[in-house]
């Protein structure tokens, strides 16, 4: 089993930049692809980007492409989400998964493991 926990949330303007961390621990961190997935009030929990196990392929939600970068460090057990040009409707929690499956999907209930969130609000 993965353990994960986020870092990096906080309350910035629109416009602003936040980069999220996801550290993990507990297995090895380069068997498994990484995600980030956001849950705003009164939605459904959304894929936003994913990673490969070795970082040579990313996938992003068509709201943020352009926008945010994925990014991983196997040597750090850490990935990251550099977000740029945020707007009030990125506002949510977002959380780190994990999936050791060889395929990377947007459906959230494929991640079998998760953080516990962490919290970005943007600001109009």
């Amino acid at each position: 089993q993965v353990q994960l926990v986020e870092s990096g949330g906080g309350l910035v303007q629109a416009g602003g930049s936040l980069r999220l961390s996801c550290a993990a621990s507990g297995r090895t961190f380069s068997n498994y692809a990484m995600g980030w997935f956001r849950l705003a009030p009164g939605k459904e929990r959304e894929f936003v980007a994913a990673i490969s196990r070795s970082g040579s392929k990313s996938y992003y939600a068509d709201s943020v492409k352009g926008r945010f970068t994925i990014s991983r460090v196997n040597v750090k057990n850490t990935v990251y989400l550099q977000m740029n040009s945020l707007k009030p409707v990125d506002t949510a929690l977002y959380y780190c998964a994990a999936s050791d499956s060889l395929n990377i999907a947007t459906m959230y209930q494929s991640w079998a493991y998760w953080g516990q969130g962490t919290q970005v609000t943007v600001s109009s």
